[in-house]
């Protein structure tokens, strides 16, 4: 029999969580081999003391977590660190603790846009049925010190060598002034995933193959993705 998960609103009580939290996170990025940022413990303390993560938990075994900061003097806030433990994937968990940040980060901050950077395929097929759309690095916050967290991802050098402008993340924004005049549409997750599919590999090949191409000195490799992202998103 499955255990029943819940999911809370961290606080003080789950601040015992931090080192497995870390370890998953550690463990993940490991597995993936497609960068995650490395988190500081006293930073993830701070953001459960802060009542800014989200934590799942079966019974008292972790199974779960996300975090949301703001950036920008609270124009963006971003969900980070969204991770959920081996032995709880395949149940959906990772959706409800995306959306359960998603509604966190609505409440505290009702005006910001809400983004995040990802390489995870699943995770932008969450982030899409949320309201997230697919957008260049220029739309998201400049505050530096969110751009300072990627330092620790194995692939920083990628968004050095082009200027801040590409990296294997795929950033993605919810703004809520466009967001909320919209009529519901139906959605298409099956088309969604396809297209975010060919954009991640599209990105791989030319990130991870051909690095010394992607930018060329001229221009042309960012004009080649201006093009793709624009067929891809628009």
């Amino acid at each position: 029999m499955e255990k029943e998960i819940t999911i809370h609103i961290a606080s003080e009580v789950h601040l015992p969580y931090v080192d497995v939290i870390l370890q998953t996170i550690a463990d993940a990025a490991k597995v993936r081999g497609t960068g995650i940022a490395k988190r500081n413990p006293d930073y993830v303390k701070l953001k459960i003391t802060e009542r800014k993560a989200i934590i799942a938990l079966a019974g008292d075994e972790f199974a779960g977590f996300c975090y949301i900061e703001s950036w920008g003097h609270d124009k963006f806030v971003a969900n980070s660190g969204l991770i959920v433990a081996d032995a709880f994937r395949g149940r959906g968990l990772a959706r409800d603790i995306k959306r359960k940040a998603f509604e966190l980060s609505r409440e505290r901050y009702p005006q910001a846009k809400i983004f995040g950077l990802t390489t995870g395929l699943a995770v932008m097929k969450i982030n899409s049925e949320l309201g997230y759309k697919p957008v260049t690095f220029s739309e998201l916050t400049d505050d530096e010190q969110f751009w300072k967290g990627c330092q620790s991802c194995v692939n920083y050098d990628i968004l050095l060598r082009t200027n801040r402008k590409h990296c294997l993340c795929t950033g993605m924004l919810y703004d809520p002034a466009k967001e909320e005049k919209k009529q519901p549409a139906a959605a298409e997750p099956q088309k969604n995933l396809k297209v975010y599919e060919r954009w991640l590999r599209f990105k791989r090949f030319v990130f991870l193959r051909n690095p010394k191409k992607e930018g060329g000195g001229k221009g042309e490799g960012k004009n080649v993705f201006q093009r793709l992202f624009a067929f891809l998103f628009f």
